[in-house]
């Protein structure tokens, strides 16, 4: 059936005069919506795949005949032969995680060939202490970081003072550089957050080891992501986190470092706007949240409980509880809005099997008035009221079902209901985590 989808697609883009099939993959709420399970199943077709965005503060899941994999930084078509995969310059790494990552799919003879673009940033021993000592300093107004030095690691970036895989290649510019920035971060850890100082001679060490284990994969890979494109081949690009938590356009402070909007596959990756041909959103059949920030459609009790239970809702890389909410219309709208979502997958609906009701929140009151779109003022959006339209409910077992047929009727018009409300067609239902648990629609 997902042959099918794909050979949909490309009749579709043919008769647009579209050869070639590049589609980016984002999170369409704040993050865990499952893309690494539909990054995964979607790439056995795929030439190649692309990571765009983001650290090791991503978790993404895959569950194949090789086992059970949370994947950190390496996208997520690693588990097909003949696929490449991407880590792109608009990525920062830490390498200790990457080097940890590639052992484990070495170990488990994972297939996919992995490449690691030579402007991709690095993230140093001082960006992860720097991280811990400023959210420690916030105190009660912590946004909720992972602690893994990737805001810290942007800020470098940005201040033209980051270090980039490519310096690898020459170790002795690289610790000149390395020492002009200790110079300064070891005097804000020591006089402004009181914290010990970093070793020089600890780093010089560390990056010795990261230039044996790690300089063979640094390319060139905008050459290599264009040369796929000459030939119209089929591209994935791969989102981290959710758009809600993107840095310019989600509930702001509370969001990651980068653009994790379908626009930062462009800048992160070195591709024109006009070469995507489809931007796929995946959201979750409710909502869930990790770290601070407003979240209009959060619930608690034993109906929150019973889903982070049932889901195993804790973060793939950090382990806190999730927090729990009911799925948010208006949210998705404006995430289609500045995603430009052509399709959306909905991915857990198996989860809410067995709900008596199933809840939707399709507007928001705010001082006694009714809106209808996205605040983004965080006061505003932390004292809204959500309106729900409430679902029935299914008795019948969801989980592992591979066809529509098969699907529940309260269960598929629960679907169409979301597909109507978002306004954008759902292309893909994820019904558990192993790639055949996967419903692929042409028309519900």
């Amino acid at each position: 059936m997902f042959e099918k989808f794909i050979q949909v697609k490309n009749q579709i883009f043919t008769n647009f005069g579209v050869n070639m099939t590049i589609i980016t993959i984002i999170g369409g709420q704040w993050g865990d919506e499952g893309k690494g399970k539909i990054i995964d199943h979607m790439a056995k077709n795929a030439d190649l795949v692309a990571r765009y965005s983001g650290g090791n503060n991503a978790g993404h899941t895959i569950e194949n005949d090789h086992g059970k994999f949370a994947l950190h930084l390496v996208p997520c078509g690693v588990g097909w032969e003949g696929t490449k995969n991407i880590i792109g310059s608009g990525t920062v790494i830490d390498p200790n995680v990457l080097i940890e990552e590639l052992e484990l799919i070495k170990s488990n003879n994972l297939p996919g060939e992995i490449f690691i673009s030579e402007k991709a940033h690095l993230i140093m021993p001082y960006h992860i202490k720097l991280d811990q000592a400023e959210e420690s300093h916030r105190g009660n107004k912590a946004v909720g970081t992972t602690g893994r030095g990737i805001g810290p690691a942007y800020s470098d970036k940005i201040s033209r003072n980051g270090i980039r895989m490519g310096d690898l290649n020459n170790l002795d510019n690289l610790k000149l550089k390395i020492s002009k920035n200790l110079n300064i971060k070891n005097k804000i850890l020591k006089e402004i957050y009181g914290t010990n100082e970093i070793s020089e001679a600890d780093i010089f060490k560390k990056i010795d080891k990261w230039y044996k284990k790690l300089g063979k994969y640094i390319s060139n890979t905008e050459q290599i992501i264009h040369d796929h494109i000459k030939k119209d081949n089929y591209i994935l690009l791969e989102g981290a986190q959710g758009a809600l938590l993107d840095i310019d356009h989600g509930t702001y402070p509370y969001v990651t470092s980068s653009n994790s909007i379908s626009g930062g596959s462009l800048t992160g990756l070195g591709i024109g706007a006009k070469e995507i041909n489809k931007v796929l959103g995946v959201f979750k059949a409710f909502c869930t949240r990790v770290g601070e920030g407003p979240f209009p459609t959060e619930i608690f009790g034993d109906e929150a409980e019973k889903i982070r239970e049932i889901a195993g809702e804790f973060g793939t890389t950090t382990g806190r509880p999730r927090r729990i909410g009911w799925f948010d219309a208006v949210a998705a709208k404006y995430s289609a809005q500045i995603n430009g979502l052509d399709s959306l997958v909905i991915t857990k609906l198996d989860i809410l099997d067995h709900f008596e009701k199933i809840k939707v929140c399709t507007g928001y009151e705010y001082k006694g008035k009714k809106i209808d779109f996205f605040p983004s003022d965080e006061n505003v959006l932390s004292k809204i009221k959500p309106i729900y339209e409430e679902f029935e409910g299914w008795d019948d077992s969801t989980y592992n079902v591979d066809s529509i047929e098969k699907i529940n009727s309260n269960a598929k018009e629960f679907i169409k209901n979301l597909e109507k409300i978002v306004g954008v067609p759902i292309d893909i239902i994820s019904t558990g985590p192993n790639r055949k648990a996967t419903i692929v629609v042409n028309d519900l």
